[in-house]
Parts: structure tokens; sequence; C-alpha cells
């Protein structure tokens, strides 16, 4: 509003020259009239008007002012940017030393918790380990005893045993059971069986049998599992391979359904065996002495 406004005061002020002094005086009580002209009226007229050309070369030289004084101001801001620009830089410049600095502490630390956080891993290592050699210290230091363990027929023991003696089972054992002395099996056992003999008549056996003399399972006796001893004598059932490095005696009523490792097999009238029989352990090897065997060629006589 204020550029129309000085717009129109400019042109009333050139009208006012232009007319001669006659006609302004003769127009006196008409100034009211002339001030209301409207601006449209005004603006087609603006072509015939001619403006002093003082006042022209003036409005010139502010318009070429003002266009100075703004290339004055875009030059001053691109060079104040210029300035700036070296300044953030080296700002810049920090700063990513900075984070740098601060990325290389991190990963120092964590390179050092990870170090702390596996060096306690070490001991426990060592701890089992003497763990484990203890054990072994105890299985050695241990020695056979005369006493003998009674399970009786009423006991069910849910657990493993482990006896210096001898132990008799008449009850139900759920567990491993590992004696020095002689294992008498006359119940039931769910687990493995480990001692010098084994002995089993009308037993009922879920495990391994593992002996470091002999074995011996009775008529009526049903072992599910391997047997491991240096002899054996079987008249029961036995679902497992059979490994023994002396003699194997299978009485008439022996049922095996597994291999047999021996040094020798005597199998009794009535006794049947569903599997391999191999003599590994024997004095002799088969296979040996066939491939040593060589045939004497017989050549005929040549008439």
């Amino acid at each position: 509003m204020g550029f129309f406004s000085d717009l129109k005061e400019d042109l009333s002020q050139a009208v006012n020259e232009l007319i001669p002094e006659d006609e302004q005086a003769k127009n006196v009580d008409s100034t009211e009239t002339t001030d209301t002209v409207s601006l449209d009226e005004m603006l087609k007229n603006i072509d015939d008007i001619q403006l002093p050309v003082e006042e022209t070369h003036h409005e010139e030289k502010d318009f070429v002012s003002a266009d100075n004084t703004t290339e004055d101001a875009s030059a001053d801001a691109e060079t104040a940017g210029t300035a700036e620009e070296p300044e953030n830089i080296a700002d810049n410049a920090e700063e990513a030393e900075a984070e740098n600095g601060e990325l290389e502490r991190m990963l120092a630390k964590m390179l050092e918790e990870d170090s702390v956080s596996e060096k306690p891993e070490v001991p426990e290592i060592r701890e089992e380990n003497k763990g484990a050699s203890k054990n072994m210290e105890m299985e050695m230091s241990r020695e056979a005893s005369d006493e003998t363990s009674v399970i009786t027929g009423g006991m069910i023991i849910t657990g493993d045993i482990v006896s210096e003696g001898s132990i008799d089972v008449i009850g139900t054992v759920n567990g491993n059971i590992d004696a020095l002395g002689k294992l008498n099996i006359t119940g039931h056992i769910n687990g493995n069986s480990k001692a010098a003999e084994i002995y089993a008549e009308s037993a009922k056996i879920n495990g391994e049998i593992i002996s470091e003399g002999a074995v011996k399972v009775g008529a009526s006796s049903v072992i599910i599992g391997n047997i491991t001893a240096t002899s054996a004598a079987i008249a029961g059932a036995v679902k497992g391979d059979i490994d023994v490095r002396g003699p194997v005696i299978l009485d008439a009523s022996a049922i095996v359904m597994g291999n047999i490792k021996s040094k020798s097999v005597q199998i009794n009238n009535g006794a049947v065996i569903e599997g391999m029989c191999s003599q590994c352990y024997a004095d002799v090897s088969p296979t040996s002495f066939f491939d040593d065997y060589k045939p004497d060629v017989v050549k005929s006589k040549s008439k």
C-alpha cells in the first residue's frame, strides 16, 4: 500500500507542474475532485505524462544504488561464507579426530573386557582336570575288602552304588553298580554292572555287564546288554554282543542273539545262536594261516 500512495503523490505533483498557474487558480475549487481521481484513470494517462529529466535521473540513481547494495550484500555473504569454510573444515577435522579417539578407546575397553572374561575359564579347566585326576587316584587307591552288602528282596534303590566289597542284589536297583568284589544278582538291575566276578541266577538285567574275571548266567536269567569278561558260561538268554578273551561255553538252554568274540567256543546240543562267532583271540589266526599257505604244484611226468 505504501508504494501505491507514493506513486499517487508523484503523479499528482507532476500534473500540477505541467498545468499553467491560471488554470490552477481557476480550478482551486476543484482540487478536491482531482484528489479523488481514480487510480485507474491516472494509470491510463501515465504514458502521456512527461516527467522532468533530473527527477528521472535521480530515480535511476536510486535504483542503481539499490541494486549495488544488493550486489554488495551478496558479495559480503559470499566472502563471509568463504571465510567461514576453513573454520568449519577445521572444526569438522577436530570432531572426526575426537570420534576416532573415542572409537579406539571403546575398542580397547572391549578387548580388555574380553581378555578378562576369558581368563577365569582357565582355572575352571584346571579344576576339572584336577577333579578327574583325583577320581583316577581314588580308583587306583581302592582296595577290595571281604565285606558283603545285601540288598534284600523288598528293597528298591534308585541311584548308583559303589562298593569296595561284594554285593548281593536280591531286590531292585535302578542305577549303575561298581564293586571291587563279587556281584551276585538274583533280582532286577536297570543299569550297568561292573565287578571282579558276576553271577546271575534267575535275574533280570537291562544294561551292560563288565567283569574283570568270569561271568556266569544261570537258567531263567535274561540280560539285555553287551557282556565283556575274560570267560563266560551262559545258560540263560542274552540279547547283545559277547566279547570274551577266554573261553565261552553255551549250555543247552542258552539263547544268544548277538555276535560272539572269544578265544574258543563250546556249544552244547540245544543252544540257539543268532549271530556270528569269531575266535579272534585264538592262538592261531585262520587268515594268516591261509595267507601263508602255498599249495604244492604236482608236475605230470612226461613219457
